[in-house]
């Protein structure tokens, strides 16, 4: 019967609660706060009881910061380990500081280690030591070592709970194992298989094990080929592991090739929507980009940011006053100059996108680093022509000067080039340099294609003595 009615309270749910794109509706958050505002913590809490834990998290983040304890201190009992685990980092850190450390020690014991460490590492150091020694020894120890890792690094994300088995045993002890131990994890979907020195030597699906008669002995039905972790290799690489290996699951190994862990999809998932979004917006200098980080840390990256970039913007004013002479004898260059160099900066950004995307995804390397220089070569070349054909002509209809538009057809054609050529070249080299390309790159691929554009047109216009 009860197989029957789940659906139908899942329905009445995503009905009341959450709109058609799973999200919290605005009066559903409205009256939960109204109801933490009016002291009825018990009305607060019937709302809110049956809800995922994904979207108790949500409205964790959709609640004005200032309001935000006082909602955890009314639904005290449902932010359990599982909210905290899909939370925003953010909104989590503001939520863990206002505990005490007998409360977060309970809470990342809850947790897959992974999980717990996402909570503990970005905590102050006497805190983290609080917080540890108010934890079971066992936990303690695995958050310990994961944490001597580096950071965003495969022992930071993986998982210590697993299960393994010796290459001897048959499937029956496997199943009779898996069944006597109600420890073990419940969340796995291959069983590796180790030797003697615990190094994995294979894993079972679980659909082998549940379709193989008990006498056959695991070694027989094991699948030897598998795709194993280092323990120090960044997150970003072990994301773009299991994307080319089609991966579910992935045993991690130390130093010595045994294991010390595994790795699950779910955990990548996250890891590549990071990791995507993290590139985006150091390409435009926004930092981390996210709606919850505090303002002043904001502020301060963008700052930054926006200092760089007037510096380079400086730089190119300063060619522009090489020719002022040439721009107050015959104005119309000025209305056509900041043209070439949007154009050529709007062309090297597109060309720097898929050049940062085909780094971080591994598409680019040593191999075929000159292939691709000559492919956005030929593009800009073509692009250029483009640009220049259709600038000539707009610029003469609009301007009716003959050599001003062959002038500004030629120095669009040259700074696409050139914005091609820089959008290839800057990224690639700063990957060199190991500097990541899509923090730094922008500023140098803006400020070559806004000299290069400024000085082509101007340069090209005094050549034609359109300023003489």
């Amino acid at each position: 019967m009860s197989d029957i009615e789940l659906p139908e309270v899942a329905e009445d749910i995503r009905h009341d609660e959450l709109d058609e794109d799973d999200r919290l509706k605005p009066e559903f958050v409205s009256a939960v706060l109204g109801a933490v505002e009016d002291g009825d913590a018990e009305a607060a809490r019937a709302l809110v009881e049956p809800l995922h834990p994904a979207d108790i998290a949500d409205l964790f983040e959709l609640t004005p910061e200032d309001r935000r304890r006082d909602l955890a201190a009314a639904i005290a009992d449902l932010v359990d380990a599982d909210v905290f685990a899909e939370m925003n980092d953010y909104v989590r850190e503001a939520l863990i500081d206002a505990l005490d450390a007998r409360q977060v020690a309970d809470i990342a014991s809850e947790l897959d280690t992974d999980d717990a460490v996402a909570i503990i590492e970005d905590m102050e150091p006497e805190d983290q030591r609080e917080v540890l020694r108010a934890m079971e020894p066992d936990d303690r120890a695995a958050i310990e070592e994961a944490l001597s890792y580096p950071e965003e690094s495969a022992g930071r994300l993986m998982q210590r709970d697993l299960v393994a088995v010796p290459e001897h045993w048959t499937v029956g002890d496997v199943l009779d194992y898996l069944r006597g131990h109600e420890e073990l994890t419940t969340d796995f979907w291959e069983i590796f298989v180790v030797d003697p020195g615990h190094r994995p030597i294979g894993t079972c699906a679980l659909s082998w094990i549940l379709r193989t008669p008990r006498g056959i002995p695991v070694g027989d039905v094991m699948k030897r080929e598998q795709t194993l972790i280092p323990v120090d290799m960044d997150q970003e690489e072990v994301a773009l592991r299991f994307q080319k290996y089609a991966l579910i699951s992935a045993a991690v190994t130390d130093a010595s090739g045994r294991l010390v862990g595994m790795i699950t999809v779910d955990d990548i998932v996250h890891i590549i929507q990071e990791e995507a979004g993290e590139d985006t917006l150091r390409l435009a200098g926004a930092g981390d980009g996210d709606i919850n980080e505090p303002i002043r840390v904001t502020v301060r990256t963008r700052v930054a940011w926006l200092v760089v970039n007037l510096g380079a913007t400086m730089l190119s004013a300063s060619v522009v006053g090489l020719f002022q002479g040439e721009i107050a004898r015959f104005a119309l260059l000025a209305a056509l100059m900041p043209i070439v160099s949007a154009l050529g900066g709007n062309a090297g950004t597109q060309t720097l996108a898929v050049m940062v995307r085909a780094i971080a995804t591994n598409q680019l390397t040593s191999s075929n680093t000159v292939r691709m220089l000559l492919r956005e070569f030929r593009i800009a070349i073509c692009n250029g022509i483009a640009l220049g054909a259709v600038g000539a002509v707009g610029s003469y209809v609009l301007l009716g000067n003959g050599g001003l538009s062959i002038v500004f057809a030629l120095a669009m054609m040259m700074n696409s080039v050139v914005a091609g050529l820089v959008g290839v070249v800057v990224p690639v080299a700063l990957d060199k340099a190991n500097v990541d390309p899509a923090v730094s790159s922008a500023v140098f691929v803006t400020t070559a294609t806004d000299v290069m554009g400024f000085l082509s047109f101007l340069g090209l216009a005094t050549l034609w003595g359109l300023g003489g």
